[in-house]
């Protein structure tokens, strides 16, 4: 099979496709003939040496596919050869197959392809992780997403949504603000050129609930957004690993939770868990159409390094999707 190699800190155009012998999937697993994959960056960032995968998983990069079910584990029900489904995996993604639980995938509903699927799992589950799991975020308070237009934030707008919640979202340009408000964002912060903390206050917004990816100085004006007992859940740190002179007198005074998430390096039952939950209140509503995939470009995966670039520049607005 082909798969996209990589040498740690390699440059995106460097990235290769080279050949290696599939595996067979163990008793709890099933085989997928991939068809498309989704690119992160928490893949970005493994290929930079900065993340590298848990202990015993794949070190071919890639977290998320869509293909077909070609094999099945003697201990897996519920799944059968010819099934057209998407789902995670903790590493290994970027290949023409994988193995992966049979209770991480998802069965793909009629109306999805195989590239738009490839873009679901990761940030749809992420964004029901963030929100319900971890945020416990009710139907109609407020909820503050920054990078609005990534792929995560524009599946976390869908999914308050369905909450009616009120939702207000930072992103770079106009354009991007346009999409985020398509999908139901009511409150549009171009960061570059408001403060959101106070373009929000003018707005007379409190934020139940923050998604924050940039951590630094926007720890504190997220804290001057929250309402009293509001969570701010921290999915990444693009400023950077340290928060200086964080304001402990607003932590305090909002009894407020920051809490830090991650996905790729939860139990494979935690994992089961959330796919079971998800799937049971949410997969329905993709064959409605009342969810939308968000996919902005799909490209061969001889183009990876393209994707990659793309990503690491913040050239994006929603999902970058490889097809075999």
């Amino acid at each position: 099979m082909r798969f996209v190699a990589f040498e740690k800190g390699c440059e995106p155009q460097q990235l290769s496709i080279q050949h290696m012998t599939p595996k067979e999937p163990e008793a709890h697993q099933v085989g997928i003939d991939v068809k498309a994959f989704g690119v992160n960056r928490a893949d970005t960032l493994q290929r930079q040496g900065k993340y590298p995968p848990p202990p015993g998983e794949s070190e071919v990069l890639g977290l998320e596919v869509a293909g077909v079910v070609d094999n099945v584990g003697s201990a897996v029900t519920g799944w059968k050869v010819g099934d057209r489904v998407f789902g995670l995996v903790a590493g290994g993604g970027y290949a023409e197959h994988v193995c992966v639980d049979s209770r991480h995938i998802m069965r793909i509903p009629d109306s999805v392809s195989f590239a738009d699927a490839a873009g679901i799992a990761e940030i749809f589950i992420t964004a029901y992780q963030s929100l319900f799991a971890i945020g416990d975020v009710k139907s109609g308070q407020s909820v503050l997403l920054h990078a609005g237009a990534s792929g995560v934030s524009l599946a976390a707008i869908q999914l308050a949504r369905t909450r009616q919640c009120r939702i207000a979202v930072t992103a770079s340009s106009s354009e991007k603000l346009a999409l985020c408000s398509s999908l139901g964002a009511t409150e549009l912060i171009d960061y570059r050129r408001h403060d959101f903390a106070d373009a929000l206050k003018e707005a007379s917004f409190g934020a139940d609930f923050i998604l924050d990816y940039v951590a630094g100085d926007y720890l504190n004006r997220n804290l001057k957004v929250l309402n009293q007992d509001g969570k701010i859940v921290c999915l990444a740190m693009l400023s950077g690993r340290f928060a200086d002179n964080l304001d402990m007198a607003l932590l305090l005074g909002k009894r407020a939770t920051i809490q830090g998430s991650t996905l790729r390096n939860r139990t494979d039952d935690y994992k089961a868990r959330l796919f079971t939950a998800f799937s049971a209140e949410f997969l329905p509503l993709f064959d409605s159409g009342e969810l939308k995939p968000v996919t902005d470009t799909v490209m061969p995966a001889e183009e990876v390094g393209v994707a990659h670039l793309r990503l690491e520049n913040n050239q994006s607005k929603g999902k970058l999707i490889c097809t075999w």
